[in-house]
């Protein structure tokens, strides 16, 4: 029987031959260099090799490692607060020992051998243990307490559980025996292969939403924990810029990031804001609660196509724990552009725009990877995905973006034209949806008695709806032509993009926005509207209404007002009041 060689090479695709015991998705080294590989298909003995890293000086005849497993990544503590590469390479190690990083791929773990943890026992020596169950805790960072489990598809009797102490993550702090009398002996990591889903006990309903501060997106299209989005926009709509706000301020336990395919300096700004950012909850650094999966577009694009995987991956086991985790996904295209080139590669059969015809499939593997989850009959967990989307030319009619709408229930779009407005987040009101409105309205409606989410979101979006028809009118006749109500309607139209639509990202107060602020900042809003369509009918010019000092106060409301002092709201509604009191006494 021939040893596995190379015979073909075609850039970073493979053919090998004797490759008859191999398996579909195992990992193997190739060639002198031991770059990383996975097998994709096999005919008989030859096997083709995906490599993850570059095959420059790759030659014919050169050896094929096989590791007789699959594709998978490192599970313990040492991930929160790190970032890899799209194959878990700890890209810190890398750098701080002057590795060129296409030619290490084992020189070292993604995860530190030699520190050591406090490990603190939550389990008993003779206790029944199922697979999820915690026998142990290490606190990570302030902000995330490791959960260790008894890895999935494991269960037995606890023999053994490790004293309080300090332990590397290569010690056994835990022997489990099964009715075979088999021995399995616990480290405080694990490996699990990256193609396959974490088995849970199935699907849970969400009824909670994942509050991002963001207003257009939390008020009009919200997503629940454990939901699903996508944000399509051409290049400088803001798609990047919103998931970093989205990874600061959204209301999940862990967030991982993944850069796809984006530029290395994008990331870079990642690495300097987090560590300098603070978690509103507990003031600590929002790194502490970060895992940066990083495969910027100068990286093998073999290795792209795996970054998201790894990062599904690495959420599917802190969601395994009990945690909320948002998984940030940019971008989609960019990982789509490595299935196409791979295909190609392959010489497989090429559907739309070139790419594979099981992209639509592939796409629905990764996003049913999300949602909220039983993982043992006392403990719940989650994990919220969103992914940016890259159409060329902002078309959102191309095959990423249609495929992924197809799985996803929330749908972000981004607008160029608002973006070179300055508005920001350039998410347009009319194209986007969200199809979590029913599941989130208990949620909203337990926020504020007094205030309901359901009827403030639907007064507004009329008014947004009638206004954009509206100005089609008013671009053919001007806006002195109409009548007062409709002029009333293109001003409050205005007041409603800029005071609560538009958001700035680097202000200190508008930032991040909560829900009772924006219910308050909308209720506002519309209270000024309900008592201007009565000052109107009093033959007073809208132009008077428009200079009332309030105004600027209802414009300005966003970023005066602070989440935390919201009686503030109680006096501008008592401003408009005595302001339009005194408007109609005048022209009585």
């Amino acid at each position: 029987m021939s040893e596995p060689k190379i015979i073909e090479i075609n850039g970073p695709v493979i053919k090998a031959g004797g490759m008859q015991n191999s398996f579909i998705g195992e990992q193997v080294l190739v060639g002198e260099f031991k770059l990383l590989g996975e097998v994709i298909k096999l005919y008989q003995d030859i096997g083709i090799i995906q490599v993850y890293e570059d095959t420059t000086g790759l030659k014919i005849d050169m050896p094929i490692f096989r590791e007789n497993k699959p594709l998978s990544v490192e599970l313990g503590p040492g991930l929160v607060g790190n970032i890899f590469d799209g194959l878990q390479r700890p890209l810190r190690e890398f750098a701080q020992q002057n590795y060129v990083i296409e030619r290490t791929s084992q020189q070292i773990h993604p995860l530190n051998r030699e520190k050591k943890w406090l490990f603190i026992p939550c389990a008993q020596e003779g206790q029944d243990a199922d697979a999820l169950t915690i026998v142990g805790k290490v606190q990570e960072t302030p902000l995330v307490e490791h959960r260790i489990m008894v890895p999935p598809l494991m269960r037995g009797k606890i023999i053994y559980i490790a004293p309080q102490g300090e332990y590397t993550i290569e010690e056994t702090i835990c022997i489990l025996k099964d009715t075979d009398n088999k021995e399995y002996h616990l480290k405080m990591f694990h490996t699990w292969p990256i193609r396959i889903s974490r088995p849970t006990l199935g699907f849970i309903k969400s009824t909670e939403a994942l509050i991002t501060g963001q207003r257009v997106l939390d008020f009009f299209f919200p997503i629940v924990k454990g939901g699903t989005a996508i944000i399509p926009g051409g290049f400088g709509a803001g798609k990047t810029i919103l998931q970093h706000q989205l990874s600061k301020w959204s209301d999940a336990d862990i967030i991982v990031y993944i850069g796809c395919g984006e530029r290395g300096n994008e990331m870079i700004q990642v690495l300097e804001e987090f560590p300098r950012l603070k978690d509103p909850k507990s003031g600590h650094p929002l790194i502490e609660r970060t895992i940066l999966i990083a495969n910027t577009s100068n990286m093998p694009v073999t290795a792209r196509e795996a970054s998201i995987y790894t990062g599904i991956t690495i959420a599917e086991y802190f969601r395994d724990m009990g945690y909320n985790v948002g998984l940030m996904a940019d971008s989609t295209s960019r990982w789509a552009e490595a299935l196409r080139e791979i295909s190609g590669r392959l010489e497989e059969l090429p559907a739309e725009e070139g790419f594979p015809s099981y992209l639509g499939h592939r796409l629905a593997e990764f996003y049913e990877r999300a949602g909220k989850k039983k993982i043992t009959p006392q403990r719940e967990g989650s994990i919220s995905v969103i992914g940016a989307v890259s159409p060329p030319g902002g078309d959102f009619s191309e095959p990423v973006t249609v495929h992924s709408k197809r799985f996803v229930k929330v749908f972000w779009a981004l607008d160029k034209e608002l973006s070179a407005l300055r508005h920001f987040p350039a998410v347009n009101w009319i194209q986007s949806f969200s199809e979590y409105l029913e599941e989130v309205k208990e949620w909203w409606d337990s926020q504020d008695k007094k205030l309901n989410w359901s009827q403030l979101r639907k007064e507004a979006m009329n008014i947004l709806k009638e206004e954009e028809n509206l100005q089609k009118v008013a671009r053919l006749i001007g806006p002195q032509a109409l009548p007062d109500p409709q002029r009333l309607i293109l001003f409050i139209g205005k007041m409603i993009k800029e005071a609560f639509l538009q958001q700035n990202a680097f202000d200190s107060v508008d930032s991040f926005c909560s829900p009772l602020k924006q219910l308050n900042l909308m209720d506002v809003i519309l209270y000024f509207y309900k008592k201007a369509k009565e000052i109107i009918k009093h033959r007073i010019p809208i132009s008077k209404l428009e200079e009332l000092e309030v105004v600027s106060l209802i414009f300005r409301a966003k970023s005066i007002i602070k989440n935390d002092d919201l009686q503030k709201f109680d006096k501008l509604r008592e401003k408009i009041n005595s302001q339009l009191e005194m408007l109609l006494k005048e022209y009585e």
